[in-house]
């Protein structure tokens, strides 16, 4: 079991304290941009252990009275039929995704701003359905030369051609269905409005990582770079922080590159900008709530590890050039780590080589380590997960649990009916014939009950995992990841 390295009650505590200390740095009305997931940050709490998935919500609930949720999207993502890969949705289905979850806490949820819009005809589309389910929605437009015609894009014919959404409560919080959706151009094109109508709002920005007050090597703020990969976001120093300050403190390339075009927007609207440095802006209070640092480098060593296999399997899948992969080894390197860091690998990896076939292993939380090989019934997934739920429930491992009478309908359809070539089960399948198993086993029944024990549990395989093996194993919460090696026929 990890180590627990995150005091999560003093962050929502310090956190919504000075988020107020913001509201009130600018006269009681603040925009602020929710950077990162505010529901299911499950990165957040993988590196930072004792953060809980929903932190930044359960902050958010501490000021639900003065808080109002904007959310933006991106017309282009509507158009393009966007997804969030890790729950599976659309960007069009998340946003009435968030204004469920928003509205059923009692949080004041009622517009949506869709970004870059220029006639799109899924994004009229979707303002139907905003509008039939009650949900007011505003249109912001390209604006020609942003972001760096600063003239152009605060004046009548940047944002103020933009529609402005009115708002009642002191915090605004501009969130999005994910990446790109415009959130920080919707706040200063609100600001920008809240000036000419004499409200002298202020505009801050949310984010958890990097973890400013962390060092720029720390395998946290690591971490986050192997998360973004794909993104080419790097942690810097921030060079405005240390010329205005002389403190080192640590930032991303996207913000400070684009931080003296924002302070030239932020001096034409306020007339002064109240920010030195992309640092000033943010207000995430996460660094000073850790509590168990080592906890927290091995957390964030063992992640950067799984995001290593996730770009080195994304290529080998997608055909790409390696350079994710070869990015990922250098992160390894500063970060000191090594695949035997992870004893699942070590395990699936000795498994096989005994075996001479694709193998597993699943690290239980109390430091197990439970294998799993290929046979001619079930796939090394599928084993792994059998012989793991029968260690937890003490049953011995070559004790069969499932009945015959389970198994041979499965079998059966797989090779008569549905043109597969062996009747090796997926994990799937094993579970449901484990189910089915229970109603006359009381063993399957006490194995059923274990599933709930492998979240958050590690799990390697010798072999990339089927679709089916991946998403079953990510619905019980577990962290899988494979060796980029395609699955041999045999």
């Amino acid at each position: 079991m990890a180590s627990i390295g995150f005091d999560n009650d003093k962050y929502i505590k310090m956190q919504s304290e000075h988020i107020r200390e913001r509201i009130a740095q600018f006269g009681g009305k603040l925009y602020l941009e929710f950077g990162g997931k505010l529901t299911d940050d499950y990165h957040a709490s993988r590196v930072l252990p004792g953060f809980q998935p929903d932190s930044k919500f359960r902050m958010l609930q501490a000021l639900k009275d003065d808080t109002e949720i904007v959310i933006a999207i991106n017309a282009s993502d509507i158009e393009s039929r966007k997804r969030r890969n890790d729950i599976g949705v659309g960007y069009d289905e998340e946003v009435f995704r968030l204004i469920g979850i928003f509205r059923e806490h009692g949080f004041v949820c009622e517009s949506v701003v869709i970004t870059q819009y220029a006639g799109q005809a899924s994004a009229d589309a979707f303002r139907r359905k905003l509008a039939d389910a009650g949900i007011r929605s505003y249109l912001h437009y390209p604006i020609p030369g942003y972001p760096n015609d600063v003239a152009r894009i605060v004046s009548e014919e940047g944002y103020g051609k933009n529609e402005f959404v009115e708002t009642s409560k002191p915090l605004v919080v501009i969130t999005a269905p994910g990446p790109g959706s415009g959130k920080m151009a919707t706040c200063l094109s609100q600001l920008y409005h809240e000036y000419q109508h004499g409200v002298k709002a202020g505009y801050a920005k949310f984010e958890t990582f990097p973890i400013w007050n962390l060092t720029l090597q720390h395998p946290v703020n690591i971490a986050y770079e192997a998360a973004t990969v794909d993104l080419d976001d790097v942690n810097m120093i921030d060079p405005y922080h240390m010329e205005a300050y002389g403190v080192i403190t640590v930032n991303y390339n996207r913000d400070v590159e684009i931080f003296p075009v924002l302070r030239a927007m932020l001096e034409r609207i306020q007339g002064k900008s109240p920010y030195q440095s992309p640092t000033d802006m943010g207000v995430n209070m996460a660094g000073f709530c850790i509590s168990d640092d080592e906890a927290c480098c091995a957390a964030a060593r063992l992640e950067i590890l799984r995001r290593y296999y996730a770009a080195a399997t994304f290529e080998r899948l997608n055909g790409g050039n390696g350079r994710m992969t070869r990015k990922m080894e250098l992160l390894m390197q500063r970060a000191q780590v090594t695949p035997y860091l992870c004893p699942a690998v070590a395990a699936s990896l000795e498994k096989s080589q005994i075996e001479g076939s694709p193998a597993g292993a699943i690290q239980l939380a109390d430091g197990r380590i439970i294998t799993g090989k290929t046979s001619n019934l079930m796939g090394p997934a599928a084993a792994a997960l059998l012989n793991a739920v029968k260690a937890l429930a003490g049953i011995d491992a070559e004790k069969n649990i499932i009945s015959p009478a389970a198994l041979e309908p499965i079998c059966q359809l797989k090779i008569n009916y549905l043109g597969h070539h062996n009747p090796r089960l997926h994990s799937d399948e094993v579970l449901i014939a484990l189910s089915i198993s229970s109603s006359e086993s009381e063993e399957a029944a006490l194995a059923l009950k274990q599933l709930d024990r492998l979240r958050g549990c590690d799990a390697h395989f010798t072999v990339m995992l089927s679709e089916t093996d991946s998403r079953i194993y990510k619905k019980l919460g577990m962290l899988v990841h494979s060796e980029p090696n395609f699955k041999p026929k045999l």
